[in-house]
């Protein structure tokens, strides 16, 4: 179960977000019981990069066994 403040991989793209599969975001806020969630995009140096709301199947728990990648941003 997914919970405010989880760390979570975005499972699909988010192009007119600028975010790509595989983003990490953390949890600001749950929607109906785990349906929706409300997650923050963060930079590597803190700043927010993107809020947004999303659906369960469009992201997921990160896995302990994957390594973070990082990628420019515009």
């Amino acid at each position: 179960m997914i919970r405010e403040l989880d760390r979570v991989v975005l499972a699909k793209d988010q192009r007119d977000l600028g975010l790509e599969a595989g983003d990490l975001g953390t949890i600001v806020l749950v929607h109906e019981g785990g349906r929706g969630f409300e997650v923050e995009f963060l930079t590597l140096d803190g700043e927010t990069y993107a809020v947004t709301t999303l659906m369960a199947d469009e992201v997921r728990p990160i896995d302990r066994h994957e390594i973070a990648h990082a990628r420019a941003v515009a």
